[in-house]
Protein backbone atom coordinates (compact mmCIF):
# COMPACT_ATOMS: atom_id res chain seq x y z
CA UNK A 1 0.00 0.00 0.00
CA UNK A 2 1.88 3.02 -1.28
CA UNK A 3 -0.04 6.01 -0.23
CA UNK A 4 0.17 4.97 3.59
CA UNK A 5 2.76 3.86 6.25
CA UNK A 6 2.68 2.61 9.79
CA UNK A 7 5.28 4.02 12.39
CA UNK A 8 6.03 3.94 15.71
CA UNK A 9 4.69 6.84 17.55
CA UNK A 10 5.04 8.34 20.86
CA UNK A 11 3.18 6.75 23.79
CA UNK A 12 0.62 5.39 21.18
CA UNK A 13 2.42 2.09 19.31
CA UNK A 14 2.06 2.46 15.97
CA UNK A 15 -0.06 4.82 14.31
CA UNK A 16 -0.35 5.68 9.98
CA UNK A 17 1.37 8.00 8.25
CA UNK A 18 0.17 9.76 4.97
CA UNK A 19 3.11 9.36 1.88
CA UNK A 20 1.54 11.72 -0.08
CA UNK A 21 -0.47 14.69 -0.19
CA UNK A 22 -4.31 14.25 0.10
CA UNK A 23 -7.52 16.65 -0.52
CA UNK A 24 -10.54 16.42 1.48
CA UNK A 25 -12.68 13.64 -0.26
CA UNK A 26 -9.72 11.71 -1.26
CA UNK A 27 -9.91 7.95 -0.59
CA UNK A 28 -6.35 7.49 1.22
CA UNK A 29 -7.46 3.57 0.96
CA UNK A 30 -10.40 0.92 0.98
CA UNK A 31 -10.29 -2.43 2.91
CA UNK A 32 -12.19 -5.20 2.61
CA UNK A 33 -12.97 -7.30 5.63
CA UNK A 34 -10.40 -9.62 7.07
CA UNK A 35 -13.23 -11.35 8.53
CA UNK A 36 -16.92 -10.20 9.25
CA UNK A 37 -20.14 -11.01 10.85
CA UNK A 38 -23.97 -9.66 11.01
CA UNK A 39 -25.52 -8.83 14.75
CA UNK A 40 -27.19 -11.74 16.26
CA UNK A 41 -30.37 -9.63 16.06
CA UNK A 42 -30.17 -8.99 12.43
CA UNK A 43 -29.22 -12.45 10.74
CA UNK A 44 -32.54 -13.24 9.24
CA UNK A 45 -33.01 -9.36 7.79
CA UNK A 46 -29.08 -8.65 6.59
CA UNK A 47 -26.72 -10.27 4.19
CA UNK A 48 -24.81 -12.13 5.06
CA UNK A 49 -22.24 -10.95 2.20
CA UNK A 50 -22.74 -7.63 1.66
CA UNK A 51 -24.26 -6.48 4.43
CA UNK A 52 -27.39 -4.97 2.37
CA UNK A 53 -30.73 -4.96 3.88
CA UNK A 54 -33.54 -6.62 1.77
CA UNK A 55 -36.79 -7.72 2.15
CA UNK A 56 -36.39 -10.78 0.50
CA UNK A 57 -33.40 -12.85 1.39
CA UNK A 58 -32.65 -16.46 0.42
CA UNK A 59 -31.68 -18.87 3.67
CA UNK A 60 -28.75 -21.14 3.30
CA UNK A 61 -30.25 -24.66 3.28
CA UNK A 62 -27.83 -26.13 5.20
CA UNK A 63 -27.25 -24.47 8.57
CA UNK A 64 -30.83 -22.25 7.97
CA UNK A 65 -28.84 -19.89 9.35
CA UNK A 66 -26.89 -17.02 7.10
CA UNK A 67 -29.18 -15.35 4.92
CA UNK A 68 -27.98 -13.54 1.23
CA UNK A 69 -29.49 -11.34 -1.00
CA UNK A 70 -29.29 -13.79 -4.10
CA UNK A 71 -27.09 -16.97 -5.37
CA UNK A 72 -24.22 -14.04 -6.25
CA UNK A 73 -24.04 -13.52 -2.70
CA UNK A 74 -24.11 -16.70 -1.60
CA UNK A 75 -21.31 -17.78 -3.82
CA UNK A 76 -19.33 -15.08 -2.96
CA UNK A 77 -20.03 -16.27 0.80
CA UNK A 78 -18.60 -19.90 0.55
CA UNK A 79 -15.45 -19.64 1.65
CA UNK A 80 -15.87 -17.89 4.43
CA UNK A 81 -18.94 -19.97 5.53
CA UNK A 82 -18.16 -23.58 4.86
CA UNK A 83 -16.37 -24.23 8.02
CA UNK A 84 -18.92 -22.06 9.84
CA UNK A 85 -21.84 -23.80 7.91
CA UNK A 86 -20.81 -27.23 9.42
CA UNK A 87 -19.99 -26.20 12.75
CA UNK A 88 -23.60 -24.94 13.05
CA UNK A 89 -24.95 -28.18 12.27
CA UNK A 90 -22.84 -30.15 14.43
CA UNK A 91 -23.25 -27.56 17.14
CA UNK A 92 -27.36 -27.34 17.12
CA UNK A 93 -27.55 -23.63 16.30
CA UNK A 94 -25.52 -20.37 15.68
CA UNK A 95 -23.34 -19.39 18.19
CA UNK A 96 -23.20 -15.65 19.58
CA UNK A 97 -21.38 -12.58 17.05
CA UNK A 98 -18.31 -12.32 18.92
CA UNK A 99 -17.78 -16.61 18.75
CA UNK A 100 -18.72 -16.31 14.75
CA UNK A 101 -16.45 -13.59 14.30
CA UNK A 102 -13.61 -15.02 16.20
CA UNK A 103 -14.38 -18.61 14.18
CA UNK A 104 -14.01 -16.84 11.09
CA UNK A 105 -10.84 -15.26 11.92
CA UNK A 106 -9.45 -18.57 12.98
CA UNK A 107 -10.49 -20.25 10.04
CA UNK A 108 -8.63 -17.87 7.54
CA UNK A 109 -5.43 -18.55 9.81
CA UNK A 110 -5.80 -22.14 9.30
CA UNK A 111 -6.16 -21.40 6.00
CA UNK A 112 -3.88 -18.68 5.32
CA UNK A 113 -1.64 -18.77 8.28
CA UNK A 114 -0.92 -15.30 10.82
CA UNK A 115 1.01 -14.01 8.59
CA UNK A 116 0.57 -10.84 6.73
CA UNK A 117 -2.30 -11.07 4.53
CA UNK A 118 -2.54 -9.34 0.59
CA UNK A 119 -3.04 -5.97 1.03
CA UNK A 120 -2.32 -5.91 4.76
CA UNK A 121 0.14 -3.36 6.79
CA UNK A 122 -0.09 -5.74 9.69
CA UNK A 123 -0.88 -9.06 10.39
CA UNK A 124 -3.49 -10.31 13.27
CA UNK A 125 -1.15 -11.56 15.41
CA UNK A 126 0.39 -8.24 15.51
CA UNK A 127 -3.08 -5.81 16.38
CA UNK A 128 -3.49 -5.28 19.79
CA UNK A 129 -5.40 -6.49 22.59
CA UNK A 130 -5.60 -5.34 25.67
CA UNK A 131 -6.37 -8.21 27.66
CA UNK A 132 -3.70 -7.13 30.74
CA UNK A 133 -5.83 -3.95 31.29
CA UNK A 134 -9.01 -6.08 31.19
CA UNK A 135 -10.84 -5.05 34.54
CA UNK A 136 -12.75 -8.02 36.29
CA UNK A 137 -15.75 -8.32 34.59
CA UNK A 138 -14.85 -7.97 31.30
CA UNK A 139 -11.85 -10.99 32.03
CA UNK A 140 -14.99 -12.41 33.12
CA UNK A 141 -16.80 -12.46 29.90
CA UNK A 142 -13.97 -13.25 27.93
CA UNK A 143 -13.59 -16.57 30.03
CA UNK A 144 -16.97 -16.79 29.13
CA UNK A 145 -16.57 -16.20 25.13
CA UNK A 146 -13.17 -18.82 24.97
CA UNK A 147 -15.48 -21.49 26.75
CA UNK A 148 -18.74 -21.11 24.43
CA UNK A 149 -15.84 -20.99 21.48
CA UNK A 150 -14.42 -24.05 22.47
CA UNK A 151 -17.63 -25.68 22.38
CA UNK A 152 -18.45 -24.75 18.92
CA UNK A 153 -15.20 -25.14 17.33
CA UNK A 154 -15.29 -28.47 15.66
CA UNK A 155 -12.10 -31.06 16.71
CA UNK A 156 -11.09 -31.74 13.27
CA UNK A 157 -10.22 -28.03 12.52
CA UNK A 158 -6.83 -26.87 13.55
CA UNK A 159 -6.41 -26.45 17.93
CA UNK A 160 -5.43 -22.73 18.81
CA UNK A 161 -3.95 -22.48 22.26
CA UNK A 162 -5.86 -20.47 25.18
CA UNK A 163 -3.57 -17.35 24.73
CA UNK A 164 -3.99 -17.16 21.30
CA UNK A 165 -7.95 -17.13 21.37
CA UNK A 166 -8.28 -14.52 24.23
CA UNK A 167 -5.98 -13.08 21.76
CA UNK A 168 -8.35 -12.71 19.09
CA UNK A 169 -11.34 -11.80 21.63
CA UNK A 170 -9.38 -9.45 22.74
CA UNK A 171 -8.69 -7.81 19.30
CA UNK A 172 -12.68 -7.91 18.46
CA UNK A 173 -13.33 -6.10 21.80
CA UNK A 174 -10.98 -3.30 20.84
CA UNK A 175 -10.79 -3.30 17.24
CA UNK A 176 -13.82 -4.12 16.05
CA UNK A 177 -15.03 -1.95 13.30
CA UNK A 178 -18.86 -1.15 13.54
CA UNK A 179 -20.50 -2.31 9.62
CA UNK A 180 -23.61 -0.19 8.45
CA UNK A 181 -26.24 -0.76 5.92
CA UNK A 182 -25.88 0.12 2.81
CA UNK A 183 -27.23 3.97 3.45
CA UNK A 184 -25.07 4.65 6.30
CA UNK A 185 -28.09 4.94 8.95
CA UNK A 186 -27.91 1.36 11.04
CA UNK A 187 -25.31 -0.62 12.54
CA UNK A 188 -25.67 -4.39 11.02
CA UNK A 189 -22.78 -5.55 11.91
CA UNK A 190 -18.53 -6.12 13.74
CA UNK A 191 -15.31 -6.78 11.46
CA UNK A 192 -11.70 -6.42 11.55
CA UNK A 193 -10.04 -4.56 8.96
CA UNK A 194 -6.34 -4.68 10.72
CA UNK A 195 -5.28 -1.73 8.53
CA UNK A 196 -7.85 0.68 9.88
CA UNK A 197 -6.68 -0.39 13.20
CA UNK A 198 -3.51 1.41 13.15
CA UNK A 199 -5.44 4.53 12.69
CA UNK A 200 -4.83 6.79 15.98
CA UNK A 201 -7.37 8.63 17.80
CA UNK A 202 -8.01 12.83 17.82
CA UNK A 203 -11.17 14.01 18.92
CA UNK A 204 -10.94 16.70 15.72
CA UNK A 205 -9.10 14.43 13.27
CA UNK A 206 -7.85 14.35 9.35
CA UNK A 207 -9.80 11.17 8.38
CA UNK A 208 -12.92 9.81 8.42
CA UNK A 209 -14.24 5.94 8.22
CA UNK A 210 -17.17 5.03 5.84
CA UNK A 211 -18.42 1.67 4.85
CA UNK A 212 -18.99 1.66 0.84
CA UNK A 213 -19.71 -1.12 -1.27
CA UNK A 214 -18.37 -3.96 1.43
CA UNK A 215 -15.40 -2.24 1.68
CA UNK A 216 -14.04 0.90 4.54
CA UNK A 217 -12.66 3.60 2.88
CA UNK A 218 -10.60 6.02 4.75
CA UNK A 219 -11.07 9.50 3.18
CA UNK A 220 -9.67 12.64 4.00
CA UNK A 221 -11.71 15.57 5.60
CA UNK A 222 -8.78 18.57 5.05
CA UNK A 223 -5.84 19.04 3.35
CA UNK A 224 -2.95 16.10 4.32
CA UNK A 225 0.43 16.28 3.48
CA UNK A 226 2.98 13.91 3.19
CA UNK A 227 4.27 12.84 6.85
CA UNK A 228 1.37 13.62 8.47
CA UNK A 229 -0.31 11.31 10.41
CA UNK A 230 -3.71 9.80 9.63
CA UNK A 231 -6.36 10.36 12.75
CA UNK A 232 -9.96 9.08 12.90
CA UNK A 233 -12.14 9.92 15.52
CA UNK A 234 -13.37 6.71 18.27
CA UNK A 235 -16.29 8.89 19.71
CA UNK A 236 -18.52 11.50 18.62
CA UNK A 237 -17.36 14.87 19.24
CA UNK A 238 -20.54 16.36 20.66
CA UNK A 239 -19.40 15.26 24.59
CA UNK A 240 -17.23 17.72 26.72
CA UNK A 241 -14.04 16.47 26.55
CA UNK A 242 -13.47 15.26 30.21
CA UNK A 243 -16.96 13.01 28.92
CA UNK A 244 -14.94 11.64 25.78
CA UNK A 245 -11.51 11.29 27.45
CA UNK A 246 -13.70 8.67 30.17
CA UNK A 247 -15.18 7.19 27.68
CA UNK A 248 -11.97 6.80 25.55
CA UNK A 249 -10.48 5.35 28.76
CA UNK A 250 -12.98 3.09 29.06
CA UNK A 251 -13.65 1.13 25.95
CA UNK A 252 -9.95 1.81 23.97
CA UNK A 253 -7.71 2.24 27.41
CA UNK A 254 -6.16 4.94 26.85
CA UNK A 255 -5.64 8.77 27.80
CA UNK A 256 -6.74 11.30 25.09
CA UNK A 257 -4.06 13.74 24.81
CA UNK A 258 -5.31 15.63 21.57
CA UNK A 259 -5.04 19.86 21.35
CA UNK A 260 -9.03 19.48 21.92
CA UNK A 261 -8.55 17.60 24.94
CA UNK A 262 -5.65 19.36 26.47
CA UNK A 263 -7.27 22.49 25.84
CA UNK A 264 -10.82 21.78 26.61
CA UNK A 265 -11.53 23.60 23.33
CA UNK A 266 -15.17 23.81 22.49
CA UNK A 267 -16.47 23.38 25.97
CA UNK A 268 -17.48 26.48 26.53
CA UNK A 269 -19.51 26.71 23.71
CA UNK A 270 -21.11 23.28 24.95
CA UNK A 271 -21.95 24.38 27.84
CA UNK A 272 -22.95 28.35 26.90
CA UNK A 273 -26.03 29.67 28.96
CA UNK A 274 -27.75 32.55 28.25
CA UNK A 275 -25.67 36.00 27.75
CA UNK A 276 -26.86 39.41 28.30
CA UNK A 277 -28.58 41.42 31.31
CA UNK A 278 -30.74 38.23 32.78
CA UNK A 279 -27.80 35.79 32.41
CA UNK A 280 -29.46 32.80 34.83
CA UNK A 281 -27.34 32.22 37.85
CA UNK A 282 -25.10 29.32 38.76
CA UNK A 283 -27.57 27.59 40.60
CA UNK A 284 -30.51 27.89 38.26
CA UNK A 285 -27.87 27.06 35.41
CA UNK A 286 -27.36 23.71 37.55
CA UNK A 287 -31.03 22.93 37.99
CA UNK A 288 -31.55 23.20 34.11
CA UNK A 289 -28.98 21.16 33.64
CA UNK A 290 -30.48 18.45 35.92
CA UNK A 291 -33.69 19.09 34.93
CA UNK A 292 -32.23 18.02 31.08
CA UNK A 293 -30.24 14.95 31.64
CA UNK A 294 -33.32 13.68 34.03
CA UNK A 295 -35.53 14.31 30.99
CA UNK A 296 -33.22 12.79 28.92
CA UNK A 297 -33.79 9.58 30.94
CA UNK A 298 -37.56 9.58 30.67
CA UNK A 299 -37.65 10.06 26.99
CA UNK A 300 -35.36 7.03 26.19
CA UNK A 301 -37.72 5.07 28.38
CA UNK A 302 -40.65 6.53 26.25
CA UNK A 303 -39.06 5.82 22.51
CA UNK A 304 -38.44 2.34 23.91
CA UNK A 305 -41.87 1.45 24.58
CA UNK A 306 -43.14 3.84 21.43
CA UNK A 307 -44.98 6.37 23.17
CA UNK A 308 -44.16 9.34 20.29
CA UNK A 309 -46.52 11.63 21.74
CA UNK A 310 -45.44 11.46 25.15
CA UNK A 311 -41.62 11.86 24.11
CA UNK A 312 -43.01 15.23 22.12
CA UNK A 313 -44.31 16.27 25.40
CA UNK A 314 -41.50 16.05 27.52
CA UNK A 315 -39.28 17.52 24.92
CA UNK A 316 -41.72 20.49 24.83
CA UNK A 317 -41.67 21.20 28.20
CA UNK A 318 -37.84 20.34 28.81
CA UNK A 319 -37.30 23.24 26.39
CA UNK A 320 -39.72 25.92 27.57
CA UNK A 321 -37.11 25.48 30.75
CA UNK A 322 -34.27 25.28 28.93
CA UNK A 323 -34.87 28.39 26.37
CA UNK A 324 -34.61 31.61 28.95
CA UNK A 325 -31.17 29.75 30.20
CA UNK A 326 -29.35 27.67 28.63
CA UNK A 327 -27.12 28.98 24.96
CA UNK A 328 -28.16 28.05 21.75
CA UNK A 329 -25.46 25.70 21.43
CA UNK A 330 -25.36 24.09 24.60
CA UNK A 331 -25.56 20.32 24.25
CA UNK A 332 -28.58 19.47 26.54
CA UNK A 333 -30.27 22.19 24.55
CA UNK A 334 -28.92 20.38 21.13
CA UNK A 335 -29.89 16.90 22.28
CA UNK A 336 -33.37 17.92 23.12
CA UNK A 337 -34.00 19.62 20.00
CA UNK A 338 -32.57 16.74 17.67
CA UNK A 339 -35.20 14.10 19.50
CA UNK A 340 -38.03 16.72 18.77
CA UNK A 341 -37.59 17.45 15.42
CA UNK A 342 -36.96 13.72 14.77
CA UNK A 343 -40.08 12.31 16.57
CA UNK A 344 -41.98 15.08 15.36
CA UNK A 345 -40.67 14.33 12.00
CA UNK A 346 -42.19 10.80 11.62
CA UNK A 347 -45.47 12.22 13.32
CA UNK A 348 -45.33 14.00 10.24
CA UNK A 349 -45.82 17.63 12.62
CA UNK A 350 -43.17 18.98 9.78
CA UNK A 351 -43.84 22.46 11.01
CA UNK A 352 -42.64 22.42 14.37
CA UNK A 353 -40.08 19.68 13.71
CA UNK A 354 -38.31 22.21 10.85
CA UNK A 355 -38.07 25.05 13.77
CA UNK A 356 -36.02 22.40 16.05
CA UNK A 357 -33.95 21.18 12.74
CA UNK A 358 -32.94 24.36 12.38
CA UNK A 359 -32.37 25.37 15.42
CA UNK A 360 -30.24 22.33 16.23
CA UNK A 361 -27.91 22.55 12.89
CA UNK A 362 -27.00 26.28 13.75
CA UNK A 363 -25.55 25.02 17.08
CA UNK A 364 -23.57 21.74 15.03
CA UNK A 365 -22.52 24.17 12.92
CA UNK A 366 -20.34 26.17 15.47
CA UNK A 367 -19.22 22.91 17.58
CA UNK A 368 -18.78 20.26 15.01
CA UNK A 369 -15.37 19.83 12.05
CA UNK A 370 -17.11 22.01 8.85
CA UNK A 371 -16.50 18.09 7.41
CA UNK A 372 -17.76 15.81 9.88
CA UNK A 373 -20.12 13.21 8.74
CA UNK A 374 -22.38 13.01 12.06
CA UNK A 375 -22.99 16.68 10.88
CA UNK A 376 -23.90 16.64 7.78
CA UNK A 377 -25.93 13.73 8.29
CA UNK A 378 -27.89 16.09 10.57
CA UNK A 379 -28.05 19.04 7.95
CA UNK A 380 -29.66 16.06 5.87
CA UNK A 381 -32.32 15.46 8.29
CA UNK A 382 -33.13 19.14 8.47
CA UNK A 383 -33.10 19.78 4.81
CA UNK A 384 -36.03 16.73 4.65
CA UNK A 385 -37.79 18.23 7.13
CA UNK A 386 -38.08 21.91 5.68
CA UNK A 387 -38.50 20.33 2.42
CA UNK A 388 -41.64 18.46 3.83
CA UNK A 389 -43.07 21.44 5.61
CA UNK A 390 -43.35 23.20 2.58
CA UNK A 391 -40.15 25.32 3.40
CA UNK A 392 -38.86 24.78 -0.13
CA UNK A 393 -35.70 27.35 0.06
CA UNK A 394 -34.55 26.28 3.34
CA UNK A 395 -35.20 23.13 2.62
CA UNK A 396 -33.04 22.94 -0.61
CA UNK A 397 -30.30 25.62 0.87
CA UNK A 398 -30.12 22.66 3.65
CA UNK A 399 -29.69 19.57 1.33
CA UNK A 400 -27.13 21.25 -0.87
CA UNK A 401 -24.78 21.94 2.55
CA UNK A 402 -25.29 18.53 3.74
CA UNK A 403 -24.72 16.87 -0.39
CA UNK A 404 -21.43 19.53 -0.16
CA UNK A 405 -20.50 17.96 3.09
CA UNK A 406 -21.04 14.21 2.13
CA UNK A 407 -19.30 14.11 -1.38
CA UNK A 408 -16.10 14.51 1.11
CA UNK A 409 -17.28 12.25 3.95
CA UNK A 410 -18.76 9.67 2.18
CA UNK A 411 -18.16 10.59 -1.34
CA UNK A 412 -20.16 10.44 -4.64
CA UNK A 413 -20.59 6.42 -5.09
CA UNK A 414 -22.27 6.23 -1.68
CA UNK A 415 -25.92 5.03 -1.69
CA UNK A 416 -26.68 7.95 0.89
CA UNK A 417 -24.81 10.47 -1.42
CA UNK A 418 -26.86 9.31 -4.56
CA UNK A 419 -30.33 9.56 -2.93
CA UNK A 420 -29.16 13.03 -1.65
CA UNK A 421 -28.48 14.59 -5.10
CA UNK A 422 -31.83 13.30 -6.38
CA UNK A 423 -32.72 14.79 -3.65
CA UNK A 424 -30.96 18.23 -4.38
CA UNK A 425 -32.14 17.81 -8.30
CA UNK A 426 -35.93 17.98 -6.58
CA UNK A 427 -35.76 20.26 -4.39
CA UNK A 428 -33.76 23.06 -7.24
CA UNK A 429 -36.85 21.81 -9.33
CA UNK A 430 -39.30 22.85 -7.16
CA UNK A 431 -37.97 26.28 -5.80
CA UNK A 432 -37.24 27.29 -9.59
CA UNK A 433 -41.27 26.62 -9.60
CA UNK A 434 -41.47 28.16 -6.26
CA UNK A 435 -39.77 31.56 -7.37
CA UNK A 436 -41.63 31.74 -10.70
CA UNK A 437 -44.94 31.73 -8.96
CA UNK A 438 -45.50 31.12 -5.62
CA UNK A 439 -49.07 30.30 -5.53
CA UNK A 440 -48.97 27.92 -8.42
CA UNK A 441 -46.41 26.22 -6.43
CA UNK A 442 -48.43 25.62 -3.15
CA UNK A 443 -51.47 24.70 -5.27
CA UNK A 444 -49.58 22.08 -6.74
CA UNK A 445 -47.99 20.55 -3.83
CA UNK A 446 -51.59 20.72 -1.91
CA UNK A 447 -52.88 18.53 -5.28
CA UNK A 448 -49.93 16.33 -5.21
CA UNK A 449 -49.95 15.60 -1.57
CA UNK A 450 -53.59 14.63 -1.72
CA UNK A 451 -53.27 12.32 -4.63
CA UNK A 452 -50.02 10.89 -2.85
CA UNK A 453 -49.68 10.44 0.78
CA UNK A 454 -46.42 12.22 2.22
CA UNK A 455 -43.62 9.67 2.61
CA UNK A 456 -43.71 8.59 6.51
CA UNK A 457 -40.03 9.22 7.85
CA UNK A 458 -38.48 6.38 9.86
CA UNK A 459 -39.61 5.24 13.06
CA UNK A 460 -37.09 7.23 15.56
CA UNK A 461 -34.70 4.94 16.73
CA UNK A 462 -32.94 4.75 20.16
CA UNK A 463 -29.73 4.21 18.36
CA UNK A 464 -27.37 7.09 17.75
CA UNK A 465 -25.28 7.34 14.16
CA UNK A 466 -23.52 4.21 14.36
CA UNK A 467 -20.05 4.24 15.76
CA UNK A 468 -16.27 3.89 14.47
CA UNK A 469 -15.70 1.03 16.64
CA UNK A 470 -17.75 -1.40 18.07
CA UNK A 471 -17.77 -2.30 21.37
CA UNK A 472 -19.14 -5.22 23.10
CA UNK A 473 -22.20 -4.28 25.55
Amino acid sequence: MESVEVFATEGKGRGLKAQKEFLPGDVIFAEPAYAAVVFDSLTHVICHTCFKRQERLHRCGQCKFAYYCDRTCQRAAWLNHKNECSAIKRHGKAPTENIRLAARILWKIEREGSGLSEGCLVSIDELQNHVDSFGDEEKKELRADVESFLEFWPPHCQQFGMQFISHIFGVISCNGFTLSDQRGLQAVGVGIFPNLCQANHDCWPNCTVVFNNGKIELRALNKISPGDELTVSYVDFLNLSEERRKQLKKQYYFDCTCEHCKKQLKDDLMLAVKAGDSKPSADVVKEVTQLSKDTLEKINKARMEGHYHEVVKLCRDCLKKQEPVLGDTNIYLLRILSIASEVLSYLQMFEEAADYAKRMVDGYLKIYHPNNAQLGMAVMRAGVTHWHAGLIEAGHGLICKAYAILLITHGPSHPITKDLEVMRVQTEMELRMFQQNEFMYYKMREAALKNQKIQVMPEPSNENAPSLFHKKE
